[in-house]
């Protein structure tokens, strides 16, 4: 007997596509519609076609600004993918300091982001007077690097609790056997780390190196509120031109300008998916490899 197909599963998850159609897709629709369109308001706009690419792509300003974005994003995964690890592998997996320490990595992340941006500026003033005293200059509002170390210190601060955390979820899933095996065959420290830790943690970290990745990419309230891009443009991100234009109501370059970060960023994660999927790919194989000796051993 044939037993025929029950969609009615689909009427649960019918509310969950509505949503996201209400809250995604008929804004990027409304989106795209409006970067080929010079808008004066909502329903006065006239039809100028790629006119905004072209002006985007053909202008310095967004390639200094793409460029600037593009090497925020390098330091901070420079940065914040090994201490993250680091710290993930300092804290104990048992223990009454457990608690502790998961408590105090989160706390960074539950603030608020525009207090983000307002304690670093007391802190940073704080450091600046302290610094003043022993004769070193540290000039965070009109110093271009100056204000690059603040800024790249700021989002350290603030998400590396976000791969720790990742990392320790991640550590905390590897059975004590492995450990006591490393043990006995007289492994290193690095060896356990390269052969035994880092394995588990690879499809984590690059979940890690994804997120953010993406959110450096789009970071706009506290390096805004920091030093709002200067000294001179010299940390203008991609968000903030997109907010300056969002605030000067220029609808249709701005709108250009989101297709044009859409795009980059859904590149982006094709790119991760596709390297997640082959590693998953090489897990099973491997598993399967090691199975099938496993069995002619008589191991199982």
């Amino acid at each position: 007997m044939v037993k025929s197909a029950n969609n009615k599963a689909w009427i649960f998850v019918l509310p969950a596509i509505l949503l996201l159609g209400f809250v995604a897709i008929i804004p990027l629709i409304m989106v795209v519609d409006y970067s080929f369109h010079d808008v004066f308001t909502v329903k006065s706009k006239v039809w100028i076609g790629f006119e905004w690419y072209r002006e985007l792509l053909h202008s310095s300003r967004f390639w200094e600004t793409l460029g600037r974005s593009l090497l925020f994003s390098a330091i901070i995964l420079i940065i914040e993918i090994p201490l993250g690890i680091a710290i993930a592998l300092s804290i104990p997996k048992k223990g009454s300091l457990v608690a502790v320490c998961l408590v105090s990595m989160s706390l960074p992340l539950i603030v608020p982001w525009n207090m983000i941006a307002m304690t670093w500026r007391i802190f940073l003033e704080t450091v600046g007077a302290s610094l003043s005293t022993l004769g070193i200059d540290f000039d965070w509002k009109l110093n271009a690097f100056h204000t690059w170390i603040s800024i790249v210190l700021m989002d350290v601060w603030h998400w590396t609790s976000l791969v720790v955390l990742l990392c320790y979820s991640s550590l905390t899933t590897i059975p004590a056997a492995y450990y006591h095996s490393a043990a006995i065959d007289g492994a290193s420290r690095w060896n356990v780390f390269y052969y035994v830790e880092l394995p588990k943690m690879r499809s984590v970290l690059l979940m890690a190196i994804l997120l953010r990745f993406i959110d450096s990419l789009m970071v706009y309230t506290e390096p805004f509120l920091l030093n709002a891009g200067g000294p001179r443009s010299s940390t203008t991100l991609l968000a903030m031109e997109l907010g300056q234009d969002v605030v000067s109501f220029n609808f249709g370059p701005g709108a250009a300008r989101s297709i044009i970060y859409f795009i980059i960023i859904l590149t982006v994660s094709w790119t991760f998916k596709t390297a997640l999927a082959h590693q998953e790919s090489d897990n099973k194989y491997s598993k399967k490899i090691t199975d099938t000796i496993e069995k002619k051993r008589g191991l199982r």
